[in-house]
């Protein structure tokens, strides 16, 4: 018996020490996305720790049955399942750390199941980064397997081989000592008695967010992430239906009341450029002037909204929270939801069934790539062009696909030659990792990806300004989403702060509209200047109606929720369920949670 109790806790012992291993490298290897002292490290592993004896006896269970088994069978084929078991369990341990610690600098929180929608189309997942970056990354994994698997292996050196003892009475109450301990197994993997079981929130101890996803255990991370994303819906249930309609109806309504005239014309050619990534750290939002001098100029010559905020932090959701004004969700892509995004009004479908436009869309990727196509074609867009339209050159020409000047070039055929009215929706590209643009002005790559974007800006509107078309255009500038670079996180309003711009022949006058607004109030916002209903847009808002009289934004991502209103940016960590930073009431943003997650639930 006294044997078989040293392999398991040898077996286990190994298994919370690599994760306590992993935390350290995790922290040697992303130190360039958070702020850390060495005695910061310590703190990371004693706080983590219990999430890392949880999560360890997940991985005991399959000893723990064949230790059972061994008390009254006996052979080498227990070792041989034992070798195999440990085998998988490294490779799957080393996936976790070596995907976490690659992905963290880029999204900025852990590993969780979201990162398998990207595997849909790994070309495009592959696109934001080199070949000796993803050569290292497979070396480290073979590495940090054969590491793993190494102490595993020792530990099997412990299982004990041999004829079980003949007494029946010795094997009878060993067997029972086990199975009494089952009980605390489970205890151990719900993390004791309490109401509140084992959970991400549970490691949280510093109002520095780098530090507390430090001692998060991505293995757990990722097993918990997968409940949540195992269905197409999300339930959040903060407070009674009644209050939370109260919240709503305070901040969201339908009506456009008196609303301020802006163009000179309601049936203009309509084109949305979403920026991708082009948050106002780029911008003169931040102060720099340098980096996109073309966006700076056109603000001050079209209708400037400077206190307009992303909704979402990836270019799926962004897209739904531009055209179709709906709120993004934490955990899961609207996108990806083939019965939801059925049921959503968009712009396009507006615009083609009230006043008969004509609607395109213009992409240089994979319009594949998160289920992208299915949207737009739902969405009401007719006419799709993307990266397999254009010849081998153009689309080998940048990682991600066809660079922006080539596709800026096709938007501005596109813009000169279509029958009016029409509205064309284009996505750019080259502001992306791996930042191959083809041009060299900034020394920071990721500073001079923006800049060529803006040239290419620039030169699309100098050109169009110069054609017919001009007077009758209407061209809406706006990112994406932000993006977390530098000293820039989620807890930095700046992250998510984007410039709306809109420019064109058919604006009557530049202007500055300084109300704090969303991402998703453009539908509304629009659509209402050309006199067009936009009662299915719920969560959309005509920021120049008077109707508007909570000016709010949110936004979200993966691990909460933030908001800016008139008190400032609110920062609330759905994990710990603690406000992070600022003074706001929480219950807003919890509020339009809850109502957006019922509101996906129907179909």
């Amino acid at each position: 018996m006294s044997k078989r109790l040293v392999f398991l806790s040898k077996v286990y012992l190994w298994t919370v020490l690599v994760f306590v291993i992993a935390k350290i490298v995790f922290m040697l290897v992303t130190s360039g996305s958070g702020h850390f002292v060495t005695s910061d490290v310590w703190q990371v592993i004693t706080h983590g720790i219990s999430l890392d004896l949880s999560t360890a006896i997940y991985f005991l269970i399959l000893p723990f049955l064949l230790t059972i088994v061994s008390v009254w069978i006996s052979g080498r084929w227990q070792l041989h399942v034992l070798r195999g078991y440990f085998l998988l369990i490294s490779i799957a341990f080393a996936l976790a750390f070596v995907a976490d610690s690659s992905l963290y600098p880029f999204w900025g929180f852990k590993l969780d199941a979201s990162c398998l929608g990207y595997l849909e189309t790994p070309n495009e997942a592959a696109a934001s980064v080199t070949t000796a970056y993803i050569i290292w990354r497979v070396i480290a994994l073979l590495i940090a397997t054969t590491l793993i698997l190494g102490g595993y292996l020792i530990t099997v050196r412990f299982f004990p081989i041999g004829k079980p003892a003949k007494k029946l009475i010795p094997k009878l109450l060993e067997t029972v000592l086990y199975i009494i301990s089952i009980p605390l197994m489970i205890i151990g993997i719900r993390g004791g008695l309490d109401e509140s079981t084992t959970n991400i929130g549970q490691v949280y101890f510093s109002l520095n967010q780098y530090l507390n996803h430090s001692a998060v255990n991505p293995v757990f991370s990722f097993m918990a992430s997968m409940e949540s994303t195992a269905s197409d819906n999300v339930t959040y249930d903060f407070m009674p239906e009644a209050e939370c309609q109260r919240i709503i109806s305070t901040i969201y309504n339908t009506e456009s009341i008196d609303t301020d005239s802006l163009l000179n014309t309601q049936t203009p050619n309509i084109i949305i450029i979403l920026m991708e990534s082009c948050g106002g750290q780029f911008t003169e939002i931040s102060g720099r002037n340098d980096i996109t001098p073309n966006l700076n100029r056109l603000a001050q010559e079209g209708i400037y909204f400077t206190n307009c905020y992303a909704n979402s932090w990836r270019t799926d959701r962004g897209t739904v929270c531009t055209y179709s004004g709906y709120p993004s969700f934490p955990t899961i892509s609207v996108m990806k939801i083939p019965a939801k995004v059925r049921t959503l009004p968009c712009i396009a479908n507006s615009l083609r069934e009230e006043r008969g436009y004509s609607t395109h869309y213009l992409y240089g990727g994979d319009i594949n790539f998160t289920k992208m196509r299915g949207y737009l074609v739902a969405g009401g867009f007719e006419n799709l062009k993307w990266k397999a339209d254009y010849d081998a050159a153009a689309q080998s020409s940048a990682k991600w696909g066809v660079r922006d000047d080539i596709t800026f070039e096709t938007l501005y055929e596109m813009t000169t030659s279509l029958q009016a009215p029409y509205l064309i929706g284009y996505s750019t590209l080259s502001s992306h990792e791996p930042w191959d643009v083809p041009l060299k002005h900034l020394d920071d790559e990721v500073y001079n990806s923006f800049y060529y974007l803006d040239q290419c800006i620039g030169n699309y509107i100098s050109k169009l300004k110069k054609s017919p078309q001009w007077q009758n255009s209407l061209v809406i500038l706006l990112p994406d989403h932000g993006m977390l670079y530098k000293d820039i996180d989620d807890l930095t309003p700046l992250k998510n702060h984007i410039p709306m711009i809109w420019i064109g022949g058919a604006v009557k006058a530049p202007r500055r509209i300084e109300t704090i607004c969303n991402q998703t109030d453009l539908p509304a916002t629009l659509l209402a200047q050309l006199r067009i209903k936009h009662d299915a847009y719920t969560f959309s808002r005509d920021v120049l109606s008077k109707s508007y009289r909570y000016p709010l934004a949110i936004n979200t991502v993966t691990e909460g929720f933030s908001t800016v209103d008139s008190t400032g940016f609110t920062f609330f960590d759905l994990n710990s369920q603690k406000k992070i930073k600022g003074n706001g009431d929480i219950n807003i943003g919890k509020a339009i949670l809850q109502a957006a997650s019922k509101d996906l639930s129907k179909r």
